[in-house]
C-alpha cells in the first residue's frame, strides 16, 4: 500500500513534482497543500488551505513534500520547510532510479528532488531540502548544503563544500576543492576557480560574436580551419 503524500505550492514546480511521483515513487499523492488557495483543486486533486492542515491531515499519516521555486534566492523553500518540520510531519523525496547514485543512502537529506540523468559519486553529502534538476555531476566526497538548488548540466567536482540556500545556473562549474559560501548566486555559465564568501553572485559574460567583417573572426578562422 503506497504512503499518503501532500505536495505543498501549486505552481510549475508542484506540476513537475506531481509528474514524477505519480511516475516512480512509493507515495499515492493524496492533496495539495498552499497558504492562500484561489481554487478548490489543482491537477483534479483537493487544494487545501495549510491553515487546515492539521485538522485535516494528521501528521502520523501523511507525508509532505515541499515543492515551490527558488524565489527570495531560496529562503521561501526554507521557512516552508521548518514550518512542516515544526508541526513534525515525516518529509518524502524524490530521486529519480534513472540516475546514478553511488553515495550511501544515509549521506541525503530530506524533502529531496533530483530528478533524471545525475551523477553522483561516492561520499556525497547532501543536506535537506535540495533540488537537482536534470543531467548535473557532483564530484566525490562534496557536500551540498540544505535548501541549495542546482539546475542543469551542472558540474561540482570533488571535495567542494557548498553552502545554504545557493542558487547554480544553467552549466555552471565548480573546481575541485572549492568552498562557497551561503546564499549564493552562481549565474548560467559561470567557471568557480577560487572560494566564494557568502552573498556572493558570479556573472558570466555573453559570448562574444565576431561577424564576417570583423579581423578577428578572420585571424581565428585561419589559423583553426587553414588548409
Amino acid at each position: 500500500m503506497k504512503k499518503k503524500l501532500l505536495i505543498f505550492g501549486d505552481g510549475e514546480i508542484a506540476e513537475q513534482a506531481f509528474f514524477y511521483f505519480s511516475k516512480q515513487s512509493e507515495y499515492q499523492i493524496t492533496a495539495f497543500i498552499t497558504d492562500n488557495p484561489n481554487d478548490q483543486k489543482f491537477k483534479n486533486l483537493p487544494l487545501a488551505s495549510s491553515d487546515d492542515l492539521e485538522k485535516d491531515f494528521l501528521n502520523t499519516e501523511y507525508y509532505v513534500h515541499v515543492a515551490i521555486s527558488y524565489r527570495n534566492l531560496n529562503k521561501n523553500r526554507e521557512d516552508k520547510f521548518k514550518f512542516f518540520e515544526k508541526k513534525k510531519y515525516n518529509f518524502a523525496s524524490f530521486i529519480s532510479d534513472k540516475s546514478t547514485i553511488l553515495t550511501d543512502k544515509k549521506n541525503l537529506g530530506r524533502n529531496l528532488f533530483i530528478l533524471e540523468e545525475q551523477s553522483i559519486q561516492t561520499g556525497v553529502k547532501i543536506g535537506d531540502n535540495v533540488m537537482i534538476w536534470s543531467n548535473n555531476h557532483i564530484g566525490h566526497n562534496s557536500f551540498i548544503s540544505s535548501h541549495t538548488y542546482i539546475s542543469s548540466n551542472v558540474t561540482i567536482s570533488g571535495h567542494c563544500e557548498i553552502g545554504k540556500r545557493c542558487f547554480f545556473g544553467v552549466n555552471s562549474c565548480v573546481s575541485d576543492f572549492i568552498k562557497i559560501g551561503d546564499d549564493c548566486f552562481v549565474t548560467m555559465g559561470s567557471v568557480i576557480n577560487s572560494n566564494l564568501k557568502n552573498d556572493s553572485t558570479t556573472i558570466n559574460r555573453s559570448t562574444s560574436i565576431y561577424e564576417s567583417d570583423s579581423k578577428i573572426n578572420r585571424i581565428l578562422k585561419k589559423k583553426y580551419f587553414s588548409n
